[in-house]
């Protein structure tokens, strides 16, 4: 009977303990995860908007609050970058990362799919006309003034959806589409006259306002739509948190700032005209010439090169800040500064020191084939753009069958880096490549000014 009893109890006992070893936990949530591999895996658009590389630095607008968020979960970043909306949906969709950061409006279509996160941003489709139109009185003012305006947008875009909405209740209102030119391309079309207008979301014409200044936004044709980020449906854990952290950045004001930082401003710099260029030449360069004399002697850099550079950056203005960051008479980034030991962006010795030690930088980074006034435009090139973006414009040259080691041919590459056709193969991405190209010329064109005005002394 003793044996039986203490047969009973041990299986008594048995039986209690496995129970107490089967209790069951929480299971671990996509939060838990994240902070145990020390990670934020993020599927994020290559785009102007979202994430790019600019002179080798991470920029972005979304990327920067993805990064915050980050941060102030003590995680690192990993980035899956793709190039399309489309891209990044598909792999949404087989869960491939912790969250997707591609500038996405929320809809009730991808609602319907997807988890959206908090919102952060909210836009609306403008109509973008070059400004003047307002002398020719051919400037919309709505719907009704739209006929006969040359607009292009692009093909299967929610821009052509909006236009045939638009073209169903307007009479004789016609648009073209293209399957070939991004948006961005087309804007640019406005800006060179070539079109009227197009279409564009108010966030992207911020961010290209700034490149293309005579261009103006005259009315907007849709309903406004929230942005987001799409987070992983069935575990509203990393939801939670988004939502706790954005109020926070937000009620500290650092939303408000980086808003500002990216979209607050009317352009990133004002091309003067002649006469304001001449008038300074006259009254302001004399006061730093013998600076960037002293810096081209030491650095083997024609003086009057990094003067119509300097002006180009900050026109001459020593307290000069960038909505980048960059500041001074050469437009330094506080990284670039730490790079060359700067201790003053404003000094405008120092900075014009610095400015031809980062020149004379990039100088010495490209391959002896490039030579004479070829090398002058790829070093002012790289110092606006970043070298690795004017590598990637030589390897993408020799793959056109045109000279990498010529200027006269890499300015003819550079503007396809804006391209996804052509920069999704490449390194660094997404490069606004028209900007070194606008960037070299105009420094020539005010070279060639400096010239001209010293000779006549």
């Amino acid at each position: 009977m003793l044996n039986l009893y203490i047969l009973k109890y041990i299986i008594t006992a048995s039986l209690l303990s496995l129970s107490l070893f089967s209790v069951e936990y929480p299971p671990k949530t996509l939060f838990d995860s994240i902070i145990e591999k020390k990670r934020l895996d993020v599927v994020i658009l290559n785009s102007p908007t979202v994430f790019y590389m600019d002179s080798s630095e991470k920029q972005g607008y979304e990327y920067e609050l993805i990064s915050a968020f980050a941060k102030s979960i003590n995680v690192d970043l990993n980035l899956t970058v793709v190039h399309t909306i489309k891209e990044a949906l598909e792999l949404t969709r087989h869960n491939v990362g912790d969250i997707t950061v591609a500038s996405l409006a929320s809809t009730k279509e991808r609602e319907k799919e997807f988890s959206f996160g908090p919102y952060y941003y909210t836009i609306t489709e403008q109509v973008v006309c070059h400004n003047g139109l307002y002398k020719k009185k051919k400037m919309p003012k709505n719907l009704y003034d739209l006929p006969g305006l040359h607009i292009l947008v692009g093909k299967d875009t929610h821009y052509e959806n909006t236009l045939k909405k638009v073209k169903n209740a307007v009479e004789h209102f016609e648009f073209n589409t293209t399957t070939t030119l991004s948006t961005e391309q087309i804007l640019e079309e406005v800006w060179k006259k070539k079109i009227d207008c197009t279409i564009v979301d108010s966030n992207l014409f911020k961010i290209n306002q700034r490149y293309f200044p005579e261009l103006v936004a005259t009315m907007e044709v849709s309903k406004r739509k929230n942005l987001g980020f799409i987070t992983r449906k069935g575990d509203e854990t990393l939801n939670n948190k988004l939502f706790r952290w954005l109020n926070r950045f937000e009620r500290a004001g650092k939303l408000e700032e980086l808003n500002n930082f990216y979209f607050g401003f009317l352009k990133k710099f004002d091309y003067y005209d002649t006469k304001v260029f001449l008038k300074k030449l006259k009254e302001v360069l004399p006061k730093y010439q013998k600076y960037f004399q002293i810096a081209g002697e030491k650095y083997h850099i024609p003086w009057m090169i990094l003067a119509a550079q300097s002006y180009q950056e900050s026109h001459w203005d020593p307290k000069a800040k960038s909505p980048a960051g960059a500041a001074g008479l050469m437009m330094i980034t506080s990284s670039t500064a730490k790079q060359l030991k700067l201790k003053n962006r404003f000094d405008p010795k120092e900075s014009i020191e610095a400015g031809a030690k980062y020149f004379d930088m990039m100088r010495k980074k490209f391959p002896k084939q490039v030579e004479g006034k070829n090398l002058w435009a790829f070093s002012l090139a790289a110092y606006n753009a970043g070298l690795g973006h004017i590598y990637d414009a030589m390897t993408l040259a020799k793959k056109l069958h045109k000279n990498p080691y010529s200027w006269k041919d890499l300015k003819e590459v550079l503007p396809l880096l804006s391209q996804k056709k052509y920069y999704k193969d490449l390194k660094y991405g997404y490069a606004r490549g028209s900007e070194p190209v606008h960037y070299v010329d105009s420094i020539h064109e005010y070279y060639n000014i400096i010239a001209k005005n010293k000779a006549k002394k």
